[in-house]
């Protein structure tokens, strides 16, 4: 986990639960918030399958979840990610691909997701289930850059991570993608969680 040892006293008292971490951002962050996912149409995003719901798909979670979530992980997650957790609380998309300019252990091009973490602790696949992210970090030895929030279908062989290393616990943090069988070797993948949902393409795309 990224060393706050020098944090301010308002990152600390984030961390330590004087208050929630999403009441963290700064006066300047209240001031530039936007319309998250502005003009993008999620009609046709999710698939909800079986799986979809039996695993990852959770209730909308309420805001003392996703702080006491947050409180857990030592991080303050997006506001788009938060956003969209509360549209839908994980889930499996029917785009599961995003490209990339150099090659991972899946393909040349792209890397491929098998579904999107959600904010809690009920299902396996959430950021504080079974299979989220501590886990990845404790048992498969995946880098302490932030938070883990898709898992991928090599089964654990790579994942995609939050990445907070140059922003910090209370900032906006990249989307990046952790090769293990590379010695997890990390490339960036979006500048942010929405442009990262916004860049998915469909699998057909890459099909031979």
């Amino acid at each position: 986990m990224i060393d706050v040892k020098n944090a301010s006293n308002n990152g600390m008292n984030c961390l330590n639960g004087s208050y929630p971490l999403t009441l963290c951002a700064t006066k300047k962050e209240n001031e530039n918030m936007k319309q998250e996912f502005e003009g993008f149409d999620f009609t046709n995003f999710w698939d909800d399958n079986y799986y979809a719901r039996k695993e990852y798909i959770s209730d909308a979670p309420t805001d003392e979840l996703i702080a006491d979530v947050e409180k857990e992980l030592g991080y303050k997650l997006p506001a788009s990610y938060i956003w969209l957790m509360k549209q839908h609380n994980g889930g499996i998309p029917f785009n599961t691909c995003f490209p990339t300019d150099s090659p991972t252990n899946w393909a040349e091009d792209h890397i491929a997701i098998t579904g999107i973490y959600g904010i809690g602790r009920e299902k396996d696949y959430s950021l504080c289930g079974e299979i989220g992210s501590q886990f990845m970090i404790d048992e498969w030895g995946y880098p302490e850059i932030g938070v883990a929030i898709c898992d991928c279908p090599s089964a654990g062989h790579d994942m995609i991570f939050l990445d907070y290393r140059e922003c910090g616990p209370f900032g906006e943090p990249k989307v990046v993608h952790i090769d293990q069988e590379s010695d997890f070797k990390i490339t960036t993948l979006a500048e942010n969680f929405e442009d990262f949902i916004r860049g998915l393409e469909n699998a057909e795309k890459y099909e031979e």
